[in-house]
């Protein structure tokens, strides 16, 4: 009995171990340009996790950054482009599963973020990120006036957006009272419609808070992005070399002209 009893606490200080082992973990990135070192966030564990696993198997070490705008961000994660070819489009090739959203609204896209990529709504209406996908936000310092218009702007994108999307699911009935004329029904389906939008938007409408406003309005980054992905980490080390990065002359599909390599990837 005694025995069942130490292996029974054994085992869960094993457990407790484990889960907590990866706490505060620091990655630590050499590439081409400078070292680039960020935290992930013990908040978004699913994602923290994925992180360390590739990290530790390697999975990164010699891929490029294959997607860079300048203002905007960095991203990484294709494995195909280990072996590229000059000019070669990249982007479709990833881990070959995806991870269910952990979307946090104390975590937003200012300067530095590290975050999942992932396929867009029509899709991915789930938002699932990729399995090996991220980007490391560069994004542009706003003023009080222009952060107000681009929160505008993005409201009336998501709102639009969810239209089409709702509107799509009801088609076939749109299409049938079409074809017949039938005003009436096609009048009651549009109102059917702008009832349910409104119903819907408050879940997908921006609202900063005033830790956002403050970062956009000083660090900078891209605040259309908020509510939308992942975010699971952010830079402490190296920002100077995402603004590098940020900054190479690229092709017409955003690819660097000159390489971008990720050397290696570790966790420290």
């Amino acid at each position: 009995m005694m025995l069942k009893r130490i292996l029974s606490v054994f085992a869960g200080s094993l457990l407790m171990w484990s889960c907590c082992q990866n706490k505060g973990v620091v990655v630590k990135m050499e590439t081409s340009l400078g070292t680039i070192r960020f935290k992930l966030y013990d908040e978004v564990p699913i994602h923290r996790e994925n992180m360390v696993k590739l990290v530790r198997e390697g999975y990164y070490n010699g891929m490029l950054f294959h997607r860079v705008i300048q203002d905007f961000m960095i991203q990484t994660g294709d494995p195909a482009s280990k072996m590229a070819r000059p000019g070669m489009l990249l982007g479709d090739g990833d881990a070959g599963y995806t991870i269910k959203p952990e979307i946090l609204p104390q975590y937003f896209h200012k300067k530095g973020v590290v975050a999942a990529a992932r396929e867009n709504d029509n899709i991915n209406p789930e938002r699932n990120s990729s399995g090996s996908h991220f980007y490391i936000v560069q994004g542009k310092i706003f003023s009080a006036d222009s952060l107000h218009r681009a929160v505008e702007n993005i409201n009336n994108k998501r709102y639009t957006a969810l239209f089409n999307r709702l509107k799509a699911k009801r088609e076939a009935e749109i299409m049938k009272y079409q074809l017949v004329n039938d005003y009436e029904n096609l009048m009651r389906i549009n109102r059917e419609l702008s009832d349910e939008v409104r119903n819907q938007f408050e879940r997908v409408k921006l609202k900063l808070s005033e830790e956002q406003i403050k970062a956009y309005t000083t660090v900078g980054g891209t605040p259309h992005l908020d509510g939308e992905y992942t975010v699971f980490g952010e830079v402490v080390e190296g920002l100077e070399v995402v603004d590098r990065i940020a900054g190479q002359s690229t092709d017409d599909y955003a690819r660097p002209v000159a390489d971008v390599v990720i050397r290696k990837m570790e966790i420290e």
